[in-house]
């Protein structure tokens, strides 16, 4: 399994018990659709390993408690401390209407009600307080705030997102 195949479900944060338990930070809004799985996979040297689940535990919200199969001691579980935690992207839910994964964009055009094409999407930015669409038109680069007020329609079939902007902030970038 490589991480192109992946999306991130989250961190292990710490160990839980002298018995190989840890606890995984999940990174989604719904962390009980991930209470039940089987097996994760685990960055461990750059590698996606697969884990086997023998039981688990959602706790305090988006805490994930894991018992692995064949771990059984403190250890165990510190071998894996502080690594990313992946699932295949064929388990993310289906998303509709305008709601959308950040990598399902990517490629995506992105046009505005008033100014008419804007250019392709090549990435999110989402280390900023609002996530920014990262657009390249010809040469040049635009950023447009991912507001639910901005994004008029989602078109995955015809892979283009129609977004209403306020005037002048795709002209400030041209």
């Amino acid at each position: 399994m490589q991480k192109k195949d992946c999306f991130y479900l989250g961190r292990v944060v710490r160990k839980h018990s002298f018995k190989g338990e840890v606890v995984i930070k999940l990174d989604t809004d719904e962390p009980e659709l991930y209470a039940n799985i089987d097996t994760v996979f685990i960055d461990v040297g750059n590698n996606l390993i697969p884990f086997f689940i023998e039981r688990s535990l959602l706790q305090k919200g988006n805490q994930l408690r894991v018992k692995f199969e064949d771990f059984n001691t403190e250890e165990d579980a510190e071998t894996i401390q502080k690594s990313d935690v992946y699932l295949p992207l064929e388990l993310l839910p289906k998303l509709t209407g305008n709601k959308f994964y950040f990598h399902e964009v990517i490629g995506f055009t992105i046009e505005d009600l008033h100014f008419g094409k804007v250019g392709t999407i090549v990435g999110i930015n989402d280390k900023t307080a609002q996530p920014l669409f990262e657009i390249i038109n010809g040469a040049k680069e635009i950023l447009i705030p991912m507001i639910d007020d901005f994004i008029k329609k989602v078109d995955r079939e015809q892979k283009n997102i129609l977004v209403e902007t306020p005037e002048g902030l795709i002209e400030m970038y041209l």
